[in-house]
This record gives C-alpha cells, sequence and structure tokens, in this order.
C-alpha cells in the first residue's frame, strides 16, 4: 500500500494531482531576533519593499525645544464639501516648533477631538473616515485648549488649505489672521519623485502607512512626509513649503474674456470660477509675484489683444490665501 502524502492544489476546481512532499532540509536563513532586521533582509532582496507602522513623535516641553518658532499641522473631517452647509465632526492638529531656515525641532502639542454635527454623518463620510453617529453622539470639542495652541502659532499648515482654512474661520475667529500653508499647493511633490499630491501616496512611498481619513493621524503622517528629506538632492519639502508661504501672490481674474480664448486660459491652468462664492465669474489663475507683469502682459496681448486691459488682480499673502472668498 503506498503510504505516501498528497497535496491537493487548491486552485484547480476541477482535477488534483499527487504530489512528492518528501521533508528537505531548511536551507533558509535563521529569522532575524527583531522586526526591523527582517525588514532590511527582506528589502535587501530587492523583491520587497515594506511600509513600516507610523509612529507618532514624542511630544516635548516648547521650552525645551531649541527652535522658537511655532507651525501647526491642522486637518478636519466634516459632513461634506461645504464650508457654508456642512459642519466639522473631528479636528486634529499637531504643534511643532522651526526655525526660520526651515529646520524641524520638536512636536509640542497635539490635539484630537470630536464634535456632534446637527444632522446625521452621510453614510459616504462614515465609509471614508470610519466616522459613525455614535462615535460623535454627545461629544463638543474642547475649543479653548485648541485655541490655545493656535493663538500664538506662526504658521498653519493643512494638505489642501482651500477646504480647511473656511471651516476652522468658522469654528474660531483665531483661525482668521493666521497665516496659512498649503502643503499640496505650495509643495512641487513631483519634483521629489512622488507621483501625487494625495497624503495617501506621499506617505506609502515614504515607506509609511498609517489610519488615513482620520484628522490626528493625519497631521502625524503629513508631519513625516514633509520633514523627511526626498528627492535627488534631499532637500526637505518643509523647506520648500515655507519659502513658498512667504512670497506674495497675485490671483488674476480674467473677466469678460472672449468665449473662444477659452481653452487658451484652461491650458495655461487658469480655472472657471461661476461665481457662486462671491468670487467673480470668470477664469483666474495664481501667480507669484515676481511673474505678474509676465501674466499681466500674456493677457494683454493674447486674450484681450488690448495694450492697456487691466483685469481685475488681488494681492495675497499667507494671511490672506486660501480663505473662502
Amino acid at each position: 500500500m503506498n503510504s505516501k502524502p498528497v497535496q491537493f492544489d487548491m486552485f484547480d476546481t476541477k482535477t488534483s494531482h499527487p504530489v512528492d512532499v518528501t521533508p528537505v532540509a531548511n536551507t533558509r536563513k535563521s529569522v532575524p531576533d527583531n522586526e526591523e532586521a527582517l525588514a532590511q533582509q527582506l528589502e535587501e532582496t530587492g523583491r520587497f519593499r515594506i511600509l513600516r507602522k507610523l509612529t507618532p513623535r514624542p511630544i516635548v516641553r516648547r521650552e525645551d525645544s531649541p527652535f522658537e518658532r511655532l507651525a501647526v499641522l491642522i486637518d478636519t473631517e466634516t459632513t461634506g464639501l461645504s464650508h457654508v452647509t456642512d459642519q466639522i465632526i473631528e479636528v486634529g492638529a499637531v504643534a511643532f516648533t522651526y526655525n526660520d531656515e526651515g529646520a524641524f525641532g520638536n512636536v509640542v502639542g497635539v490635539f484630537s477631538g470630536m464634535q456632534q454635527p446637527t444632522i446625521p454623518i452621510p453614510a459616504e463620510i462614515t465609509r471614508l473616515t470610519g466616522i459613525t453617529d455614535a462615535m460623535v453622539q454627545g461629544q463638543t470639542l474642547d475649543l479653548r485648549s485648541l485655541e490655545a495652541m493656535i493663538e500664538p502659532a506662526d504658521l498653519i499648515i493643512a494638505h489642501n488649505a482651500g477646504f480647511d482654512r473656511p471651516f476652522c474661520e468658522k469654528l474660531s475667529p483665531l483661525f482668521v489672521s493666521k497665516a496659512w500653508a498649503c502643503s499640496v499647493a505650495e509643495v512641487q511633490w513631483a519634483g521629489f519623485g512622488f507621483e501625487g499630491s494625495k497624503l495617501g501616496y506621499l506617505v506609502g512611498q515614504s515607506g509609511l502607512f498609517h489610519n488615513g481619513h482620520r484628522a490626528t493621524d493625519d497631521c502625524h503622517a503629513l508631519l513625516e512626509v514633509l520633514i523627511r528629506p526626498a528627492g535627488a538632492d534631499a532637500t526637505v519639502p518643509f523647506t520648500e513649503l515655507l519659502k513658498s508661504s512667504r512670497k506674495a501672490r497675485v490671483r488674476i481674474y480674467a473677466e469678460n474674456s472672449p468665449f473662444d480664448m477659452k481653452d487658451h486660459l484652461k491650458k495655461r491652468g487658469y480655472r472657471w470660477s461661476d461665481g457662486n462664492d462671491g468670487r467673480p465669474k470668470a477664469w483666474w489663475v495664481e501667480v507669484d509675484e515676481d511673474n505678474y507683469a509676465d501674466e499681466l502682459h500674456y493677457l494683454q496681448s493674447e486674450i484681450y489683444r488690448w495694450k492697456d486691459a487691466e483685469p481685475l488682480s488681488i494681492r495675497l499673502t499667507a494671511q490672506d490665501r486660501f480663505k473662502s472668498r
């Protein structure tokens, strides 16, 4: 009687085939004593890329940090996309110190809080964030603690400040006069070798993973991406963000531009404003203040074809940018 064991093909639903499974000597390398050594061993084969779970940095007292400047990363989860009709359900913030050259100091504060909205949380928001009506039941944000963190900040940073700033300004007037920076619009992520500017792309390509779409976790993740050297010249993205936020920009509205010029404007990077948010109904673009004269010349010569044309132009600083209107 043949007592040789057989093994069945789990992927064949029609037939099975006997396979010789005679034990062989274990020739694999011994398993390292710690997880990091094992991860490095896998990476060294060239056949694996390892994602490491993001570990938030420890909090130190601000007076113990070597740098005096203070930035606050902030993220909001909301019931929808409209700052007019939708409401905040979660706020996360991470405060850190830095110097004028853009060097990172220490994490000096963390805020996390939920708030029950006056409407049920839409199913799509729950699917995206994991936040349910039961989780926010009876919850209110500790605004006093949040404002204590925001008040001394030199810079507020959001990953899509055009979305977060209007919600934050409705939450507290302290946000209105602060300088804001946007880590989507003001960092050239492609130049650092990233495939996109979504936080999930940035975190994954940095070799990390985290609990995405939860406010405080996203802040910790964004901090790591911003302060890690990236690209061929190992530049720190936060340094670029800081420099960009300090530059004045000019928003130009190409009002009353000829209809048949819309494709030219769109190709050049202009976006359409339908006027529903109080802004002019027109194609518009933002340019660095140093490039304003060139952009004005383009509009006068290529779009309006009138050398004295003066489209509406608004100078913006970090205190003005990313407001709702």
